[in-house]
């Protein structure tokens, strides 16, 4: 008895140590990259400035990691799988977003969760598929999650997780600029994203520019504080280059509802986005359509705790805020009916005001 009781006594330090020794790993290796934060602008484009008066296209869409089949769950949506089904299905699932893309081709793709060396996607580099995919165009490129290695969920432990927010334009981008976010100081700060907003600069011939915003703000139930500081910091950033005279566009996945309505226990985490945070100058695309266009547009995204059917839980968290001196000319959900992410991509067809 006395050598069972050692060897579990023993068996009990090891582990004990090894538990230790991994949230050291974990708290040591955390950090938040910095704000005001210059980003590389990857040039492809031959295409100079844009220009007043003309039609251009811009489409965001959040490609899930490439792990979204439609049958796919997720274990932070009462689901059950942490990582993709395969590699093979990440290629697959992401190929398939980037083709939806380019048939679209849009002049401006902003696009959210994209896995470039990730436990979750197999180390599939994302967004070196789509840099090949799209070469004519330049490139900002912001990370905005940059985990150590989570042991959660214990049966398919997440792992490490490296993604980011990527922005396409067929224009010339002069200069880009990433932002962090506030995100909770709490020991959740771990296991979240290291939230942030691109900042891309693209010139106008008028002399002006237009200033594109990609987002990707949080969800899961983050506290009120931390959302509404969120809301308040791009709020007042927008405002900003508006007020010098600049257009702006600001798309990407908001993680809140953005239907017009009164917040509500049964939204969940997508609760409503307050229109009174929404400066002077500017308005969802979405409220700015006819009745009868904005209440015909499809849902943007699935709750992911059961395979995807038309009954679904879904909300519309993905679209676009634009400043006055931007016409929309249409804009539209492309209803793909979660085949390649669960999300749905959003288009804003638009003209700068003289």
């Amino acid at each position: 008895m006395k050598k069972v009781l050692k060897a579990l006594l023993c068996l009990l330090a090891v582990l004990l140590l090894t538990a230790a020794g991994y949230v050291v790993y974990v708290f040591t290796s955390y950090y938040r990259i910095g704000d005001h934060l210059s980003l590389a602008v990857e040039q492809g484009t031959e295409n100079a400035s844009l220009e007043t008066g003309t039609t251009y296209k811009a489409v965001t869409y959040n490609i899930g990691f490439g792990a979204y089949t439609p049958d796919f769950t997720f274990f932070m949506d009462g689901g059950k799988s942490s990582w993709a089904k395969s590699k093979e299905s990440v290629i697959e699932t992401v190929g398939g977003a980037i083709g939806l893309l380019a048939e679209e081709d849009p002049d401006l793709m902003l696009i959210e969760e994209v896995d470039f060396d990730s436990t979750r996607s197999y180390h599939v580099d994302q967004l070196a598929m789509l840099r090949e995919a799209f070469p004519d165009r330049d490139l900002v490129f912001a990370v905005n999650y940059d985990s150590p290695f989570l042991m959660y969920p214990f049966t398919q432990p997440h792992g490490k997780s490296r993604s980011g927010i990527a922005m396409f334009s067929r224009f010339d981008v002069s200069e880009a600029e990433r932002r962090s976010l506030p995100i909770s100081e709490s020991v959740s700060k771990l296991v979240d994203l290291d939230r942030c907003y691109s900042v891309s600069r693209l010139p106008v011939q008028n002399g002006k520019e237009l200033i594109v915003y990609t987002v990707h703000l949080s969800a899961y139930g983050h506290s009120d504080a931390v959302r509404e500081g969120q809301k308040r910091m791009l709020m007042e950033d927008m405002k900003e280059e508006y007020d010098a005279g600049n257009y702006v566009i600001c798309g990407g996945d908001w993680n809140h509802e953005l239907r017009e309505t009164e917040a509500d226990s049964a939204f969940g985490w997508a609760q409503p986005f307050p229109r009174e945070y929404v400066p002077e100058g500017f308005d969802f695309a979405p409220d700015l359509l006819p009745k009868e266009e904005r209440d015909a547009l499809a849902d943007t995204c699935r709750n992911c705790d059961v395979p995807y059917e038309p009954s679904n839980e879904v909300f519309t968290v993905d679209g676009f805020m634009i400043s006055d001196n931007v016409r929309i000319v249409e804009y539209h959900t492309i209803d793909t009916q979660y085949l390649w992410s669960d999300h749905n991509p959003v288009k804003l067809i638009f003209e700068l005001a003289d």
